[in-house]
């Protein structure tokens, strides 16, 4: 059964108005003196109602729920909202055009503000548990200040990631501290990789205690898995108000990053406290299945309850109908966002990720059946691919929310420390160091049978820097597509605008049959499995272009015109710059109401 946050005493309530100013908003209640914060962080029990409390902004309609997790990450070169090309604030957000005013964003209860918020929920546990709760590792109250600590990480990552330069907030507000204005990045990226390397001491490895049994609960190697991505991300490319570069502190160099995140990644890889799932699939159907054990891949879950969340109402494969045979969450769920067109084809035939990776169907109109409507699938067009890791059809339980799914976002997964060693160790210690790690990720998407080559062969022609470097880029792609967390990549690779220019030429060359994309079939070919449910598809895979059979279906299987061509443009707005428009602004309300403290760089 899934965690469900109950605070317990205490809530915490830290809103973030127009005008910028949090306050505490305590419950009524018979007994004031529960609400003392001597006995609040004093007591494991009172004090982890709070530290559940820090994550409520989570799941709040216009945060994380309903506009961060939809809308950051989309439009990479491996991933796009679907209708890109349909002019609106929503795709704004993802065609690097988002304006200060989008209708979606420029509300006081945006994600901007419930990150904040969760901040300062952060800051009041964090100072009450070491003014009155002696938090040291290996107690309670040290898993919790840890758990803190990694918390207020993770909401100013992203606002870091979305938002570049943003106020820095490590204390309760006061009224001095109300107007802030920005502060540099790197100072805050510093403060989270020392609160990390605290974090990391005080929390327990997976399964270590009961409490770090659930991904839903930080531990250990989480904290490590996360401050080495952090420390990759605070030495990597970015854009500042002078141009995009790396960082200027010499803290945050490579050489010092670097040897970071490797210390950190292999520290996590020695300890044993998780691993990969075996299958690809398993790991997906497992996720979908809200399975939140911890000690496997997953590292940790930003955790929603059964009515909250909307991972699979927006990423998961479509369903057209309101209720079928394995939903009842609405009309038009999944599909968003999906895979760029070209992407199955840039896998190996024989990558086994691909399939689970990139669907080319949707469920169609239910029908009377008992007992519930029944739906087939039904071929999409080849510009709109659906995710294949968020699928309703892999879930145990039945979503009839009609506006939420519930199923949890994956925050980090092990396969990432793997690749992170992977990158570092190059970097630091040449390709050699790297191959084991790269191996171990490859040996799970192929068969055994495809090893010696797909595997072995190929990671070992890896034998120059830059050769390892840009297969892992693109093993990057083969093992997140769909994640949302290829843009961030791309820009500390300084690959973003080099790397959508790559994909729009090959969207155009896939709907040309050109180039790479000559042997793609133009014509594909389906019939029903036993089932009557279950497309059987043939022409999928380059070459397959002989006719299968009368009792097969031809189903056209092109992308042209200026139909075409429009959307193509569209993966980032026609005029615009991806790496002049990196971040999003910070929203008019929050500019409005910053006593002008506030103010957008980049142009906006």
């Amino acid at each position: 059964m899934k965690h469900k946050i109950i605070i317990a005493g205490l809530i915490i309530s830290a809103l973030f108005s127009s005008c910028q100013q949090f306050e505490d908003d305590y419950l009524d209640t018979d007994a004031p003196s529960t609400l003392d914060p001597s006995l609040i962080f004093s007591e494991p029990d009172l004090a982890k109602g709070a530290v559940d409390g820090i994550k409520v902004p989570f799941a709040e309609t216009n945060s994380y729920r309903g506009r961060f997790l939809p809308y950051y990450g989309l439009n990479t070169d491996t991933e796009w909202y679907n209708t890109s090309q349909t002019a609106g604030d929503k795709a704004d957000l993802c065609v690097y055009d988002a304006k200060p005013s989008n209708t979606e964003m420029n509300t006081t209860n945006n994600a901007y503000s419930m990150m904040f918020s969760g901040i300062e929920r952060a800051n009041v546990c964090i100072t009450g548990m070491r003014q009155y709760g002696n938090p040291k590792p290996g107690t309670e109250m040290g898993q919790l200040l840890g758990e803190a600590l990694t918390l207020r990480a993770i909401y100013y990552a992203d606002l870091l990631k979305a938002w570049g330069d943003v106020p820095a907030r490590f204390e309760p507000i006061t009224t001095a501290t109300l107007y802030l204005p920005k502060t540099s990045r790197d100072v805050i990226y510093k403060q989270l990789l020392a609160d990390l390397g605290e974090a990391s001491t005080l929390v327990a490895w997976p399964n270590e205690t009961s409490y770090t049994s659930t991904v839903e609960h930080v531990n250990k190697a989480f904290v490590k898995a996360f401050r080495a991505r952090l420390a990759l991300v605070a030495s990597g490319y970015q854009q500042y108000p002078d141009g995009v570069r790396r960082s200027n502190d010499p803290e945050l160099s490579v050489a010092n990053m670097y040897a970071l995140a490797l210390k950190e990644s292999r520290e996590v890889i020695q300890s044993g406290s998780a691993h990969l799932e075996s299958t690809f699939e398993g790991l997906w159907r497992k996720y979908n299945q809200e399975i939140t054990n911890a000690g496997g891949e997953s590292l940790w879950e930003l955790p929603f309850a059964d009515g909250r969340g909307r991972m699979l109402f927006t990423f998961a494969v479509k369903h057209t109908s309101p209720s079928d045979q394995f939903q009842q969450n609405g009309a038009n769920r999944g599909g968003v966002a999906g895979p760029l067109p070209f992407v199955f084809y840039d896998y190996d035939q024989t990558d086994l990720r691909r399939d689970v990776t990139c669907v080319p169907y949707k469920w169609g109109t239910a029908v009377a059946g008992t007992p519930y409507p029944i739906a087939k699938q039904e071929l999409a067009g080849l510009d709109t691919w659906c995710f294949g890791k968020y699928r309703y059809e892999w879930m145990t339980r039945r979503v009839t929310s009609d506006n939420d799914d519930g199923v949890n976002k994956m925050y980090m997964r092990y396969a990432e420390v793997l690749l992170i060693a992977a990158e570092t160790a190059n970097e630091l210690e040449g390709p050699s160091a790297a191959m084991p790690y790269l191996k171990e990720i490859r040996r799970r998407s192929f068969s055994s049978a495809d090893q010696a080559v797909k595997v072995e062969n190929y990671v070992n022609n890896l034998t120059s820097k830059e050769a390892m470097f840009n297969a892992l880029v693109e093993e990057n792609k083969y093992e997140f597509t769909g994640e949302m967390e290829r843009k961030q990549a791309l820009i500390r690779w300084n690959l973003l605008k080099a790397n959508l220019d790559k994909a729009k030429q090959k969207m155009a060359d896939l709907s040309a049959r050109t180039g790479d994309y000559a042997n793609v079939p133009s014509t594909l070919y389906y019939k029903y499995k036993s089932d009557n449910v279950s497309l059987d598809i043939y022409g999928l895979n380059r070459g397959e272009t002989t006719n299968p059979g009368a009792t097969y279906t031809a189903f056209a299987w092109t992308w042209t015109g200026t139909a075409a061509d429009a959307k193509i443009a569209s993966l980032y707005k026609v005029g615009m710059n991806p790496d002049n428009r990196q971040f999003w602004p910070i929203w008019q309300v929050f500019l409005d109401g910053s006593n002008g403290q506030l103010k957008n760089d980049f142009g906006y």
